[in-house]
């Protein structure tokens, strides 16, 4: 392609709202134009690159089997009733929805479990049809409460959505695993460098999943990593190992009540009873025990969560456990009105029986601590559980932090962010089973598929690659992405030799398979050369001054910061063997 016939446009400047690295330089080149807060024009480059790593997910998800489809954007609200998730998804305002001229409503699709589980349902009747993994590479739309980072957070992208269909676990074992090292390739492959961690399944639901990162400064997700231990998790679901309390070996004591007037925080606990320290007490509401509401679609539910004082309620974890629709903190007015105390003095003893309990692993054996009695300006020492209150059940609530020993070998935690890029999930018969979606077993019988899908955000994947690979001049495209390749400027268009060598070079090159573009734009050399290195083009050839003095050309590779001066007859190979795999 020729420069002169292909739509440029950069600037000079960084837009106004561009906070990371990708929305400033990806905006400046041009590859992106903002319609409206969260939607993106891709440009004719950025496109070109987005079609490169979509080929890349065909050719390994094809290789294992999966089989392309396409499914509709607009899906019937219907549909998402049957799986349960229309309530969910309006109301964490994730989807957005619209109704046709006959009173129908319809929701854009966020994700597409319900239309490809409803299409398997009625194609597939027996066992002998599966294993089946279908998939696409089409636009998505989420409502993003507040779009920012250029195509990190937006409205509308574009995603690969997959989805396996086994008889059983074991099927969906095998699938998962396919997928897990299809990911791997793919992103080698793109030229990220990206892991896989634990994670939360979130509203998709399911089992187990795993997301896949790649490691950035500008990365919304935190990742605990246990160095050299092969455990990486998001926050949401990162555990570590934590030593028990101080006292847990202590005999019961008689529970005694003190006065504490206008002491309501850990740290003002601390400083009242300086003989304490936080890992003896147990938390109330925003510090100690913990009071919230999980809104369901028929009811709240009022829960009382324990923890130590010297730990942090993991929210994620939390609305997990209690299976609500979303999780919120109680107001100081609905604290005071459930419990009889004003904020900072709710605890387990004497907590009216309209609360369910639960405590995190970290209270679990601890022996005359302190907590609230939901009396205000008091507090209960010496209380044990089982005794002053009943026994709660425990879960896993507690919030891992950098430094605390990880769950393998004990090393300590060191915290990255992220940028997700993909994520993969083991739905089990979720939705199958909610959909009535069934086909008949080798006996006979009618059973629900079970199920596993899998994401990756092709549009994101373009945007971690600048984030993690960008330099003071601007993009750096990984080979395999890059609009073009190689582009060679001719950086004095007047001189008739220089013309007619770019011109050579260019012509061989695409003769040779390699995919260049020739900027034969009548600029100054200096616009030139800052105008293909803010594009990011991986491989430069400039044929200017050094070529009419030496008969040499300059070759730079942006990705490994090199510059090289290449004989005339050299260029064309030493380019093939860069480009050409």
């Amino acid at each position: 392609m020729r420069a002169s016939q292909l739509h440029l446009v950069t600037y000079r400047d960084d837009p106004a709202d561009a906070e990371i690295t990708s929305h400033r330089l990806m905006a400046r080149a041009g590859y992106i134009h903002k319609v409206s807060a969260g939607l993106y024009v891709y440009s004719p480059l950025l496109w070109r690159t987005l079609t490169k790593i979509a080929a890349i997910v065909r050719e390994e998800l094809d290789a294992i089997g999966a089989q392309e489809v396409q499914l509709p954007i607009l899906q019937d609200q219907a549909l998402w009733q049957r799986s349960g998730r229309w309530d969910l998804y309006q109301a964490s305002g994730t989807m957005f929805s619209t109704t046709d001229r006959k009173g129908t409503t319809y929701g854009l699709a966020p994700t597409a479990e319900e239309v490809v589980t409803d299409y398997v349902g009625a194609t597939v009747k027996s066992y002998r049809q599966l294993p089946l993994t279908l998939y696409q590479i089409h636009t998505k739309f989420r409502d993003e409460l507040r779009p920012r980072f250029g195509l990190m957070r937006v409205k509308e992208f574009l995603m690969k959505d997959a989805y396996s269909f086994d008889t059983d676990e074991a099927g969906l074992d095998e699938r998962y695993e396919a997928m897990r090292q299809a990911y791997e390739r793919i992103f080698a492959r793109v030229g990220v460098e990206a892991f896989g961690v634990d994670a939360d399944p979130g509203e998709i639901g399911g089992s187990g999943s795993m997301e896949f990162m790649v490691a950035a400064e500008a990365g919304e997700d935190a990742i605990l990593i246990e160095p050299d231990a092969g455990y990486a998790a998001n926050v949401e679901k990162a555990t570590s190992r934590l030593a028990s309390a101080p006292g847990a070996d202590e005999a019961p004591r008689p529970i005694r009540i003190e006065s504490t007037p206008d002491v309501r925080s850990v740290e003002q606990l601390c400083a009242f009873f300086p003989d304490l320290t936080a890992d003896r007490m147990v938390k109330t509401v925003l510090v100690k025990t913990v009071l919230v509401k999980a809104l369901h679609t028929d009811r709240e539910q009022l829960w009382a969560v324990l923890i130590r004082g010297d730990q942090e309620v993991n929210e994620v974890k939390l609305k997990n456990h209690t299976g609500g629709l979303s999780v919120q903190m109680l107001t100081e007015a609905e604290i005071e009105a459930a419990t009889g105390a004003q904020q900072g003095f709710a605890g387990p003893v004497g907590l009216p029986a309209a609360f369910e309990i639960v405590a995190d692993e970290s209270v679990r054996g601890m022996r005359n601590l302190l907590c609230g009695c939901n009396r205000t300006d008091v507090h209960a020492l010496d209380v044990n559980p089982g005794r002053d209150f009943p026994e709660p059940a425990y879960a896993d609530l507690r919030l891992a932090r950098a430094g605390e020993p990880g769950p393998r070998a004990g090393t300590p935690l060191v915290m990255k962010r992220g940028i997700e890029v993909g994520h993969i999930f083991k739905l089990g018969t979720k939705y199958a089973a909610a959909m009535d979606c069934t086909f008949v077993d080798a006996d006979g019988r009618p059973r629900p598929f079970v199920m596993g899908c899998y994401g990756i955000g092709v549009s994101r994947v373009a945007a971690a690659a600048v984030e993690q690979r960008a330099d003071e001049r601007g993009i750096v495209w990984p080979l395999a992405i890059a609009p073009y390749e190689v582009a060679i400027a001719c950086l004095s268009p007047k001189d008739a030799e220089l013309v007619e060598t770019a011109e050579r070079l260019y012509g061989e090159l695409r003769a040779r398979g390699v995919d260049v573009l020739l900027d034969d734009r009548k600029l100054s050399a200096g616009a030139k050369m800052k105008d293909l290195e803010l594009m990011g083009f991986p491989i430069l050839v400039f044929v200017g001054r050094t070529w009419k003095q030496t008969g040499r050309a300059e070759v730079r590779f942006r990705g490994r910061g090199e510059t090289l001066e290449v004989a005339g007859e050299e260029v064309v190979s030493v380019l093939v063997d860069a480009v050409v795999v």
